[in-house]
């Protein structure tokens, strides 16, 4: 029998590697830009077009490359930072592993230009899908230029797994924000199409963070300083009051690396206890630093999980700093218990005794003393500062009763008393009589009767149902009602959920929304869908955000559907809300006539029916 286990071809083991490196153009940003940061560079751009699909590009003025490590760096585990298994527990470094270059190679066109700054010329290498078609020697500036071209080219099953250019472009986007704020001492740009997205100088990590999210973070901001044996604690974490539906704005960075923590997001979460709205997060931009022999980076394709040696220790300091912070700075209350010199004791008070109270009691004051006909109270020497009014003779209270006494029933015929007040019907026809066919349950589900037995129906998927088709009617047809705000409505958000309402503005306009001004510092609207409160506004445009980065809509998917979908589930009427029969009845008829009421927007049932065959087998 023949031998059935053989060695993979080099380009075979390179697009494997490529498939646990390179899920779409964002994992060919993260490696270029971890690239350029090792090799100590102050100024990064990154170029991209077609949303990464036809060009990735990042250029450094970092130390560069010879031409035998230009060379080199495109093998398999060839890497700079490791020489023994021990190196592996003391990175400092972004990428050592040496599979990101040769995994990139092998399913893109990559054109490399490098040189240092010792050396007259540079070099210039062409790989494609593995294979180098040629090597010279090149005119270029110190630094390292990657330029990724049509990547999957040789994969097409691969790039038919890519989203739109949108969806692309955001998740390129969320790299840059995390390599961004993790090095503000580098300067980044970044083009796309041509076009200037982000353009931030070095500056401290602040600024950097405002520069990101917006001017209007700068006020959000409480910073958290905490240095202590096991870590070093340093960033800001957000104002309770500015929280969010969304986790857009939390960073966690262990050793300038970006990385994802259930857990140490829990301590922040328990940390903000009782400050935060159900259903919000808050936002952090915490940089932690730890010894990297208690890390362990290397467990995870793409180093966003780490291993802590001791969590439940950080767990403790970071929650412990937290709090300590939002207190420090009024966020929150506490209990001071630092010196406070207002309540010092003043110096002509500070030998002084203090006196005794004396209580001064008029012993001869006789509440039923008569004023006319009688003698007079004795008064005291005693001042009390009080004066009794003076009374009639209480006998004269019960003067009359003994005579009435034999006919109390005549006395009590006359007494009227005040009756309740009683609520008329609006119609005169008294043989009208209103029949209830609805009641609510549990404030949840709306119970009604049907010929062959029950229906109950689920009062918010219900509700969800109704708004939702009238507000894709009233996007489809263009038609809707707006009600116009006595004061404009200023709201605030970063570039990023700015450029999502920007991309929804028309269809936002057909459901009633009326923007007097749109830009990357503010959002001014003036006016509202009609039955929109305008405390509602910002809550709405939170959850449209919230829906679109979780699920956007591709190019063969309806971005008016995903706006109607969000509308009608922050609108709808929630579960524990009271509705009188009225209401019930009108949700039961306006449910029944929608297109498709058996099921809510999120394709989940709206009622149920119980016939009575069903019933009667509980009892049996």
């Amino acid at each position: 029998m023949s031998d059935i286990i053989q060695l993979l071809p080099d380009h075979v083991a390179n697009q494997i590697a490529a498939g646990e490196v390179v899920q779409r153009p964002a994992s060919v940003v993260k490696e270029l830009l971890e690239n350029a940061i090792d090799a100590n560079a102050t100024e990064i751009k990154l170029i991209i077009k077609d949303a990464g699909k036809t060009l990735v590009q990042v250029i450094d003025n970092g130390k560069g490359m010879s031409v035998t490590d230009a060379r080199l760096s495109f093998e398999r585990h060839a890497t700079s930072k490791i020489k023994a298994a021990e190196d592996l527990f003391q990175l400092n470094t972004k990428g050592f592993r040496g599979e990101a270059l040769a995994s990139i190679a092998a399913i893109a066109h990559v054109e490399l230009k490098t040189k240092q700054a010792t050396d007259d010329l540079g070099t210039t290498i062409v790989i494609e899908g593995s294979e180098v078609k040629s090597q010279e020697v090149s005119v270029t500036p110190t630094g390292t230029s990657v330029g990724v071209k049509n990547l999957f080219f040789n994969i097409p099953a691969r790039r038919n797994f890519l989203k739109s250019d949108t969806v692309e472009l955001r998740h390129i986007t969320d790299e840059f924000h995390r390599v961004a704020l993790a090095h503000p001492n580098i300067a980044f740009s970044f083009y796309h199409n041509g076009s200037d997205l982000f353009n931030v100088p070095q500056e401290n990590y602040r600024q950097r963070v405002v520069h990101i999210f917006g001017s209007k973070t700068n006020e959000k901001l409480v910073p958290v300083e905490e240095e202590t044996e096991v870590l070093k604690i340093s960033g800001f974490v957000g104002k309770p009051e500015y929280s969010k539906k969304t986790k857009s704005e939390q960073f966690f960075f262990v050793n300038q690396r970006f990385i994802k923590s259930p857990y140490l997001n829990h301590a922040i979460k328990s940390a903000f206890e009782g400050l935060l709205k159900d259903g919000y997060h808050p936002s952090y931009f915490l940089n932690l630093t730890v010894d990297p022999k208690t890390i362990d980076i290397n467990i995870h394709p793409t180093k966003t999980e780490i291993k802590f040696d001791d969590e439940h220790t950080l767990y403790a300091i970071l929650r412990s700093a937290v709090k300590h912070s939002l207190g420090q700075f009024n966020i929150a209350p506490v209990l001071d218990f630092e010196h406070q010199s207002s309540l010092n004791t003043p110096y002509d008070y500070r030998d002084k005794k203090a006196s005794t109270p004396a209580i001064e009691v008029d012993r001869s004051f006789n509440p039923f003393a008569e004023d006319f006909g009688g003698s007079k109270p004795k008064t005291t020497s005693h001042n009390t500062g009080f004066k009794s009014a003076p009374t009639a003779s209480w006998e004269s209270l019960y003067v009359g009763l003994e005579s009435k006494g034999n006919n109390s029933e005549t006395d009590y015929s006359q007494v009227t008393f005040e009756s309740e007040s009683k609520n008329e019907s609006i119609f005169n026809d008294s043989s009208i009589e209103t029949k209830k066919t609805t009641f609510q349950l549990q404030q949840k589900y709306i119970v009604s009767t049907l010929k062959s037995g029950m229906l109950v129906i689920d009062q918010n998927r219900a509700h969800q149902r109704i708004l939702y088709e009238n507000f894709l009617k009233h996007i489809t047809i263009k038609e809707a009602t707006s009600q116009q705000l006595l004061f404009p409505l200023q709201l605030h958000f970063t570039p990023n959920e700015t450029k999502i309402i920007d991309d929804l503005k028309n269809d936002l306009e057909h459901t009633g929304f009326v923007f007097s001004e749109l830009s990357e510092k503010e959002i001014v609207i003036t006016g509202v869908p009609v039955g929109v409160p305008e405390s509602e506004v910002s809550i709405i445009l939170e959850q449209l955000i919230s829906d679109v980065e979780n699920d956007v809509p591709d190019t063969n998917f309806s971005a008016a559907d995903l706006l109607a979908k969000s509308m009608a589930k922050s609108l709808a009427i929630k579960n524990g809300q009271s509705l009188n029969s009225t209401e019930q009845e009108h949700m039961v008829n306006s449910l029944f006539a929608c297109k498709e009421p058996n099921v809510s927007p999120t394709n989940r049932p709206t009622f149920i029916t119980m016939a009575v065959d069903d019933i009667e087998k509980k009892f049996m």
